[in-house]
């Protein structure tokens, strides 16, 4: 991509994601993702309904009347961006590429960060980690994060969630938030990778699908590829056997996704590329407030 049309559709980006994170978005992500822990603020008296552990013994004794110590939330967050460049990232039938949906979600979520001082990096997975940006803040680093998204051309075009989760959970020695933003095609069982990584972190799914990939329409002989593996073959999607087996399919697919989250204790969003990804995103938030 030159360089002129890269820097155009940044600003582009940044312009449509500041504006979501800042007048939709800040005060539902603020409420969703709680800091690190409570730190001391101040004392006072101690008031009717106040915890008994909280009071100042020290300040107690010499002001002769009991005083409690109040503590607040210790905000600052790092964030992980954790995105599936793999080959299936390259499909939009019905609506944006999922490529393009995925870099929009990541940018406001990474404004939405930034807006409330929070820390934000990247890492991008194919079947191997493609690339890795360590958490910092300030815009500057967001438009690197947004370019990287942007331009980044994968290495390699297959699914390795559990390697993603995996490099993640041992690089990151402090908890963070991360969201893992995929269309989770992906047939291994990454439960396991998914369980550690949400025990140490605080890990959140977003699965970018087009409505195609769960529906074949009924136009005759069609010739499908793999995107990831490039394996073609001719598909008689006018059989109604061939469509509900292919709605099996999907259907069983999703339903080992969603039982792999639920199990791992792992939120999860789901957007189709012909739709608003804000109305899942508040939805999320709004379920963890």
């Amino acid at each position: 991509m030159e360089r002129s049309e890269l820097l155009k559709k940044v600003r582009k980006i940044e312009i449509k994601a500041k504006g979501l994170s800042h007048n939709i978005f800040a005060g539902e992500y603020h409420s969703a993702f709680k800091g690190r822990g409570m730190t001391f603020s101040e004392v006072r008296e101690y008031q009717y309904g106040d915890d008994v552990r909280d009071i100042d013994w020290n300040v107690t004794a010499r002001q002769n009347r009991p005083y409690v110590k109040v503590y607040e939330e210790e905000r600052e967050l790092t964030v992980m961006l954790v995105v599936d460049v793999s080959g299936s990232k390259d499909f939009g039938a019905l609506g944006e590429m999922k490529r393009d949906m995925m870099t929009e979600i990541a940018a406001t979520i990474a404004f939405s960060a930034i807006e409330n001082n929070d820390k934000v990096g990247l890492l991008l997975f194919s079947d191997k980690i493609e690339y890795f940006i360590p958490p910092k803040k300030g815009k500057k680093h967001i438009l690197l994060i947004i370019s990287k998204l942007l331009n980044y051309e994968a290495e390699s075009k297959g699914t390795d969630i559990n390697q993603a989760l995996e490099y993640m959970t041992s690089a990151l020695k402090k908890r963070c938030t991360a969201f893992v933003i995929s269309d989770f095609l992906d047939e291994k069982d990454y439960y396991k990778s998914l369980s550690i990584a949400n025990h140490k972190h605080d890990v959140i799914a977003v699965q970018v699908y087009d409505k195609r990939e769960a529906q074949l329409p009924n136009v005759g002989l069609m010739k499908v590829a793999d995107a990831e593996t490039g394996a073609e073959r001719w598909v008689d999607t006018s059989s109604r056997r061939v469509r509900q087996a292919y709605d099996r399919w999907w259907y069983e697919r999703q339903q080992a996704m969603t039982d792999i989250m639920q199990r791992s204790n792992v939120d999860m969003a789901q957007v189709a590329t012909d739709e608003d990804f804000v109305k899942s995103l508040m939805a999320l938030f709004k379920r963890r407030g």
